[in-house]
């Protein structure tokens, strides 16, 4: 069954829970903005098919390199509802050498850029500040003390938005568009 009608009254349930969290809590929220990541990521990697490049720093085509991400999320997910999974060491690193290989392709960043160009510069863009308001709401976790979250899993979130933005960028370079920063007029 798609619905179990449990949650009508504004409460949910986490991995190993017996209590009854408000689907306003802190954790609530964390998981909302992580599930919002993860559904705006498939539409990505449907508009990265169409791009056919791999991604610098990987072995992965970047479709391939967004599904792989997807499955992080959800371990990032079970460890803000509960589950005592942290993520695997190497998980930062992995998205460390991709963003200082994007890097390497790039002119550097002397000012801020307005969002747009190709139409996945765009995407990645819009996903990288779902990101980033995912990022704060399991820091809001972390700090509650009520769910464990590990350094690595906030240490991922920070550098997730990172490489997002990188992406955003090497998006429009590949598409030969070039960035266009705010006038401030």
């Amino acid at each position: 069954m798609l619905y179990t009608r449990k949650g009508d009254k504004g409460t949910t349930k986490t991995y190993g829970c017996d209590q009854k969290i408000s689907k306003s809590s802190a954790v609530a929220e964390a998981l909302g903005s992580l599930d919002e990541i993860n559904s705006f990521l498939g539409l990505v990697k449907v508009e990265a098919k169409i791009a056919k490049w791999k991604v610098p720093g990987s072995t992965l085509k970047l479709e391939l390199f967004i599904h792989s991400i997807q499955e992080t999320l959800f371990i990032v997910q079970a460890e803000v509802a509960g589950f005592p999974k942290p993520l695997q060491e190497g998980k930062v690193g992995e998205l460390e050498k991709v963003i200082d290989e994007i890097e390497k392709t790039l002119p550097p960043i002397k000012t801020f850029f307005i969002s747009g160009g190709t139409k996945l510069a765009a995407l990645f863009d819009t996903i990288r500040t779902i990101a980033r308001r995912a990022e704060r709401r399991i820091v809001e976790v972390s700090e509650e003390g009520k769910v464990k979250i590990s350094t690595q899993t906030l240490a991922f979130m920070n550098r997730l938005s990172s490489m997002l933005y990188a992406l955003a960028r090497l998006s429009n370079h590949k598409g030969g568009v070039s960035e266009v920063p705010p006038s401030y007029k």
